[in-house]
């Protein structure tokens, strides 16, 4: 059966979707069965695949909002075991359109479920906010991975996020897990990365992944080109560090399958 992995952070600017974007396409490159769904209005995931999401004929909008099974939404991708549930438009309105469905909080839940044996991971990209979509997103997950920037303030709304974590396995899906944190933006030269990277270090402990995602030109070129780094620049630091996260996630998920436990650093 998939693993849901939710990447979330509702501090803006963190690189969540360039995770989203490139830890799925590294690991559809490893020859997973890999599903992005772009949970957020912006869309930026979705053309950040080539995708246009003002043109798209259906969105995972349609599938949380007017029931359209998900495996009718989903797209191909340029990586042979990699597709995409696009996001649009339309979505903006979600977070309203939500508000008087029945079992609002399960839309996403249910979308994945008749697809969930299909897939190795199903990431979700949120949106930078703890709304509707965020809370769908993280009823249907297995596990959350956090991206955190190596810059000051770094821990700022994680508390938040964490408190909602708490409250979602609280009420509505008490297997909720912290699948990991990573650390991005990093640039070991400057001594306030280090400091923010012991500050996490201590904070998340073996929940820190190894493999740190440093500032990368090519990472910030790629998106504009409509492709994820290991397709726009293989050589580059962004690419070669997304490529190790995913060897990472995909070891780590299956030790944890096996019942051995993490691998993360900070043991």
């Amino acid at each position: 059966m998939g693993k849901v992995i939710a990447i979330a952070n509702q501090k803006g600017g963190v690189g969540k979707t360039t995770t989203a974007v490139n830890l799925a396409a590294s690991i559809g490159a490893m020859e997973k069965k890999t599903l992005l769904i772009d949970m957020d209005p912006q869309g930026n995931a979705t053309s950040g695949f080539g995708v246009n999401p003002y043109t798209v004929e259906s969105s995972i909008y349609d599938s949380i909002i007017n029931g359209k099974p998900l495996e009718e939404v989903v797209l191909k991708t340029a990586i042979n075991f990699m597709n995409i549930a696009p996001s649009n438009i339309d979505l903006t309105g979600a977070e309203i359109e939500l508000v008087p469905l029945m079992a609002r909080e399960n839309r996403l839940k249910n979308a994945i479920a008749p697809i969930k044996d299909k897939y190795d991971y199903i990431f979700v990209d949120c949106p930078p906010s703890l709304g509707l979509l965020t809370l769908n997103t993280l009823t249907a997950a297995d596990s959350i991975l956090i991206p955190i920037q190596c810059e000051y303030y770094a821990l700022e709304g994680v508390s938040k996020l964490l408190n909602t974590i708490e409250l979602v396995k609280k009420s509505l899906n008490q297997e909720l897990c912290i699948e990991g944190v990573v650390l991005t933006m990093y640039d070991g030269r400057t001594t306030l990365a280090q400091q923010v990277r012991d500050e996490i270090f201590k904070h998340f402990k073996d929940k820190v992944y190894k493999t740190f995602i440093p500032r990368n030109v090519r990472l910030s070129e790629a998106p504009s080109y409509g492709k994820p780094v290991i397709l726009y620049d293989i050589r580059s630091t962004g690419a070669e560090a997304y490529l190790n996260l995913a060897r990472e996630v995909v070891e780590n998920a299956e030790r944890s399958r096996q019942g051995l436990g993490s691998v993360n650093s900070g043991q």
